[in-house]
């Protein structure tokens, strides 16, 4: 038998308007009911609990809990018996039994009771194998089973989806934004006790699912954790690399396993249930030879007048030394400043140079800032870089007429 919490009563109210025949003798009725709600008798929710009428469902990440018995039906003592409890899934077989010693002997109409749990970590079908083996008085070995089957359901979808940040400041080394949307497909609302990730080895997390109000970390979910049937939430992390695994660029190259989520929530009457994702992975993203980034550039600018940014050309190579030449092309919006064509120097393999330079917008509004150009005079290979970021142009006066 299944070990179940009990639920709470549910009952089908009838009631009628005072105006009808048999008057207020229904909603009398149902006040004198004790299985109802004191003032809301007419709920179908009742304040008394009832054991489980069926053996109910069972989601990936619960307990499962069962009660298992054997009964003496016969009139003589039975000896040595033995008795196993084996799960059975689609990829092995797990012994749940609380004990493996014999029993020296069992009298008619007694019982061997247990009491067995098992954390379900497998969707599909289980099967629950209970043997017994024994011997009777005259010395026969006696063996027999029974099988117990049932479905283990998925509980959560869990998606997710990574967002790579470049290092458009000094200050930020390749984050990676994590978004773990989390859906109820169960038909009961659960209580989110714990959404977590747990990082692997090379990168810190920052969990951003919190603001903080006058001292205090405020849920962005607000008071109540609790998600109802079919609802999803986003739950977003954010992870930095360490400095001893990233290299001497800056950047993690490759795929990398970030870490894994872990999930423990609450339904009905308390019962517990606990997922853990695999491993998630990520691909880098690559960055060439040569990667450009952004350490200082303003947010808003006035039009047509000169502002200023400050870049990062760092060398991505490991053997390869590169003598670069800098060149600037002219947008629709966006005007450089400067020498176009002029010669930056030899930069060695994974090093970097910073180069401050000035734009001008003839444009209001969001521009982006396009038209920088690389070539490496080894190789006679160019590298060209637009859309490296989007500055708002706004008016330097505001004519006012009368």
């Amino acid at each position: 038998m299944r070990l179940t919490k009990p639920t709470l009563f549910t009952n089908i109210p009838v009631t009628c308007e005072e105006k009808d025949l048999p008057g207020d003798l229904f909603n009398q009725l149902m006040r004198d009911d004790p299985s109802t709600v004191n003032g809301a008798e007419i709920l179908m929710l009742g304040e008394m609990l009832t054991l489980p009428q069926n053996f109910g469902n069972i989601f990936l990440g619960e307990t499962f809990s069962s009660y298992v018995s054997v009964h003496n039906d016969s009139s003589q003592v039975v000896k040595d018996i033995l008795v196993k409890a084996d799960l059975q899934t689609s990829s092995q077989r797990l012994n749940l039994s609380a004990s493996s010693a014999a029993v020296a002997e069992l009298k008619p109409d007694c019982c061997i009771d247990d009491v067995i749990h098992h954390e379900v970590k497998e969707i599909g079908t289980h099967i629950l194998v209970c043997a017994v083996s024994y011997a009777t008085q005259s010395g026969e070995k006696m063996y027999f089973r029974k099988f117990f089957k049932f479905q283990v359901l998925k509980p959560l979808d869990v998606k997710t989806k990574f967002y790579n940040a470049e290092s458009d400041l000094s200050s930020v080394t390749d984050e990676v934004f994590l978004e773990a949307q989390i859906q109820n497909i169960t038909n009961s609302p659960m209580f989110m006790e714990k959404v977590s990730l747990e990082p692997s080895i090379m990168y810190n997390v920052a969990e951003l699912n919190a603001v903080n109000q006058a001292g205090e970390c405020i849920s962005t979910f607000g008071s109540r954790a609790y998600l109802q049937p079919m609802d999803t939430r986003q739950y977003l992390y954010c992870l930095k690399p360490k400095k001893e695994f990233a290299e001497k660029a800056g950047i993690i190259k490759g795929v990398t396993v970030i870490g894994k989520l872990d999930i423990v929530w609450k339904t009905n009457l308390g019962e517990r249930g606990r997922l853990q994702t695999s491993q998630l992975q990520r691909m880098a993203p690559g960055y060439g030879d040569v990667r450009l980034s952004l350490e200082a550039i303003p947010d808003t600018v006035n039009l047509e007048e000169p502002f200023h940014i400050t870049c990062k050309i760092t060398n991505c190579s490991s053997e390869r030394t590169m003598d670069l030449v800098l060149e600037m092309c002219n947008t629709n919006s966006i005007h450089w400043c400067g020498i176009s064509g002029r010669q930056l120097g030899k930069l060695h393999p994974s090093s970097s140079l910073c180069l401050a330079l000035t734009l001008l917008s003839s444009v209001q509004g969001l521009q982006s800032v396009s038209g920088l150009r690389l070539t490496d005079t080894f190789l006679k290979r160019t590298y060209e870089y637009d859309d490296i970021a989007q500055v708002c142009v706004v008016s330097s006066a505001v004519k006012m007429e009368n």
